[in-house]
């Protein structure tokens, strides 16, 4: 998928070695956030459905490696499609790279293809430092009882280069896929790869 955005000079890199306090069995925080048009939503709204959290920032060239190849609007459609909640999550701080507004938000929908339920905004980062949210994509399943059940990295393969993502083994795949089952989840904690979040 071809698209019309910018990358910036600013600098991506890896996440540093350390895990999300937000840890796998214990509720969820509860969170309140606005998507594109305004429209409040809160985490509570999806009690009773497993709900994907995806940390997104349309200049890091880890998110395009997901997006550009498609594979991740793939992964949207496919659980939305099995009624997952998907919530894509912009903490981007003004001014800084990947910064979505309301008024930039349907081109960025449109350029991407997104297939997530909702663009939520979390501008001044308080959502994404609740998660300690590390890495753009960062990734979080949460089960039907609000459990977090994973927590991540979205695949094996710590790369920005869309060709590792054939053999990769998708993490969220498997996380949603072995609690749909009522199963355990297999590694569910994996160190997060791509850009910082650029809070404010």
């Amino acid at each position: 998928m071809k698209t019309k955005l910018l990358i910036t000079a600013l600098t991506c890199v890896a996440a540093s070695v350390s895990f999300a306090e937000v840890k796998v069995g214990n509720d969820a925080p509860a969170f309140t956030l606005n998507d594109a048009s305004g429209k409040t939503h809160s985490l509570s709204d999806f009690k009773g459905k497993f709900v994907v959290l995806e940390w997104f920032n349309e200049g890091c060239p880890f998110v395009k490696k997901h997006y550009t190849s498609g594979n991740m609007q793939k992964l949207q459609k496919e659980y939305t499609g099995k009624d997952v909640v998907w919530l894509s999550i912009n903490s981007s701080a003004q001014g800084e790279q990947g910064h979505v507004t309301p008024e930039t938000a349907p081109k960025t929908i449109a350029d991407w293809k997104m297939d997530s339920t909702k663009i939520l905004l979390d501008h001044d980062g308080k959502v994404g430092k609740m998660y300690d949210a590390k890495t753009t994509p960062h990734m979080f399943v949460i089960n039907q009882e609000g459990k977090v059940v994973y927590q991540g990295a979205i695949d094996s393969k710590a790369t920005a280069n869309t060709a590792d993502i054939d053999g990769a083994e998708n993490y969220v795949k498997v996380a949603l896929e072995n609690s749909m089952a009522g199963k355990p989840v297999s590694n569910a904690s994996t160190k997060p790869y791509g850009c910082s979040v650029k809070y404010k």
